[in-house]
């Protein structure tokens, strides 16, 4: 019964995933028929449509530590799916480009946050042993979320005519309510009953639902981590070492290309020659791709562990890329391009996509947790929303410098992932398995 209701909460926690990985990619099949309807110029399209919701994603992750500290990842949780719901509702509803940006922003608010208080607080919850796949449920409903967005694109296509872009982006409203409600049924993080707002019983009665045998050892060990943390103190010297390895990591993850694929996959396989209805069909084997190796992410993060997986993510990022390019240089067979593309897909759910959030969620003191949080987030998603910013400007309308043959920017992330690579070899330290306590000890220098 107690491992029960730990798998109960954290799978209602991690569906914020899914909404988080279904509101980022749906605007992948409402990107064409928004362009054409209100008559974007490119820079309008790359600012204000495609990369809105990113930079709402930006502020919801630097900002979403601070409510997540203060009001608990419970509350918090609850009104990301709130701003969801809204985002969605308003997309599909709104009358011109300017109040549509707005819904998306908002909707990038509730990513941001999810970005910071999920993983917070599925770490807090888990077993040392287990929370390398109980953490990793959250990039599993991510990739369930864009599965499902580019399946649910494919499907509405051209059933409501011109209202078609409007469904894909309303119908998220369902889950995002459901989502909620399931919300208020789960447990507060024993850590921020305990150490944010000294309630040591309630915190007790949590870690006995969580079946945590030695409840007294285990919240002993949660004091003395803390003996000599201060919230205010996250740039000090003496998280020097997570905060560098948080940033790189972000970096890295967003100089894959990953969101440049993801968001622009149709655009992208139409430049290769798959046309109209047949690049969102395709765009379904991206997603499903990407779920199926997220899974087989999930199961190994606790057997080879962390930085085994991003090896081999690595090497996957560095053959699909660069084979990628070749295959727009050499203008080869479109379906030879969707290979390495599918391959750069697997190469990230088992690399980086599972080990991202996992990884930073572990390496930061209880204390500092969720600050620490936001900032790898927010140096993810300031990448992605530049990345998205600038994407247009290459590939949109006549003035696009690579509409024809994209294949320098392939180049572009492919030489990065060998940096990654380099990194992951001789700098990242192993997380697997340990405590976080022990990892604080390891890790921060008072």
């Amino acid at each position: 019964m107690q491992n029960q209701k730990l798998t109960f909460y954290s799978i209602v926690a991690a569906v914020a995933g899914f909404l988080f990985g279904f509101d980022t990619v749906v605007i992948s099949g409402a990107n064409e028929p928004i362009k054409s309807l209100w008559s974007l110029s490119p820079f309008f399209h790359g600012t204000f449509i495609m990369s809105m919701a990113l930079w709402g994603t930006v502020i919801g992750a630097l900002g979403g530590g601070l409510p997540t500290e203060r009001y608990g990842r419970k509350k918090t949780l609850f009104w990301i799916g709130i701003m969801y719901a809204i985002s969605a509702l308003g997309s599909a509803l709104a009358p011109d480009p300017y109040t549509f940006s707005i819904m998306r922003f908002i909707g990038g608010i509730g990513v941001g946050i999810s970005s910071v208080t999920v993983p917070t607080y599925l770490a807090e919850i888990s077993p040392s042993k287990g929370r390398g796949s109980l953490v990793a449920r959250y990039q599993f409903m991510i990739v369930f979320g864009i599965f499902i967005a580019f399946f649910s694109n494919y499907l509405l296509k051209g059933v409501g005519g011109d209202w078609d872009w409007r469904l894909m982006l309303g119908i998220e409203a369902i889950p995002a309510i459901l989502y909620s409600i399931l919300v208020l049924g789960v447990v507060h993080s024993p850590r921020w009953l305990y150490l944010n707002q000294n309630r040591k019983e309630d915190a007790a009665q949590v870690l006995k639902k969580l079946g945590i045998v030695d409840i007294e050892e285990s919240l002993a060990d949660m004091k003395s981590s803390v003996a000599s943390t201060s919230v205010e103190s996250l740039f000090s010297k003496a998280f020097s070492t997570p905060l560098k390895l948080a940033f790189v990591l972000a970096f890295f993850n967003q100089l894959s290309g990953i969101n440049f694929i993801l968001y622009y996959a149709p655009e992208i396989l139409e430049t290769a020659g798959l046309a109209g209805k047949d690049s969102l069909r395709n765009a379904i084997y991206i997603g499903g791709i990407n779920l199926i190796f997220t899974v087989v992410g999930m199961y190994f993060i606790d057997r080879l562990g962390r930085k085994v997986l991003m090896i081999i993510g690595s090497i996957g990022y560095i053959i699909g890329l660069f084979m990628v390019a070749y295959c727009f240089y050499a203008s080869l067979d479109a379906s030879l391009l969707l290979l390495f593309i599918l391959l750069f897909i697997a190469a990230h759910a088992i690399g980086q996509g599972a080990v991202i959030w996992v990884y930073i969620s572990e390496i930061f003191p209880t204390r500092v947790r969720a600050l620490g949080q936001s900032f790898g987030s927010g140096v993810h998603w300031v990448l992605a929303a530049m990345i998205t910013l600038i994407t247009p400007v290459f590939l949109d309308g006549e003035q696009g410098i690579y509409k024809d043959n994209p294949y320098p920017i392939f180049i572009f992330f492919g030489v990065f992932m060998i940096f990654q690579l380099v990194w992951v070899l001789f700098v990242m330290p192993e997380t697997k398995g340990k405590s976080l306590e022990t990892l604080e000890d390891e890790l921060v220098s008072y």
